[in-house]
């Protein structure tokens, strides 16, 4: 696990979206009809990225809803990776990795 936290949504939204194509959040909010508010607290970091934010974010900015939510599941694992540090080593698996598909594939 990297010591670096992910960047959070929120920031990607602000400095490669509202910054360089000069988008408000007051503007960003109407065009996704969710309150200002709402933006503002992901902007800010204060408010994840939902299934249901990320599909609006994609239609109003012409990006693809796994981007935002692969963002927001970054943050999370890292997260939680931190919370869990000493827990997780605890742990005891009960299926060896090459009995078991590890990873969904694509």
């Amino acid at each position: 696990m990297t010591e670096r936290r992910p960047t959070n949504p929120g920031e990607v939204l602000r400095e490669e979206f509202l910054i360089p194509c000069e988008i408000t959040q007051d503007e960003l909010a109407e065009a996704m009809g969710v309150s200002r508010f709402r933006v503002n607290e992901i902007v800010n970091g204060k408010r994840a990225i939902t299934a249901e934010t990320a599909i609006l974010l994609s239609k109003a900015l012409g990006t693809s809803a796994k981007l935002w939510m692969n963002l927001q599941m970054a943050v999370d694992l890292f997260d939680a990776e931190k919370k869990l540090a000493g827990t997780a080593d605890t742990v005891r698996c009960l299926l060896p990795a090459t009995d078991f598909v590890a990873e969904m594939p694509a």
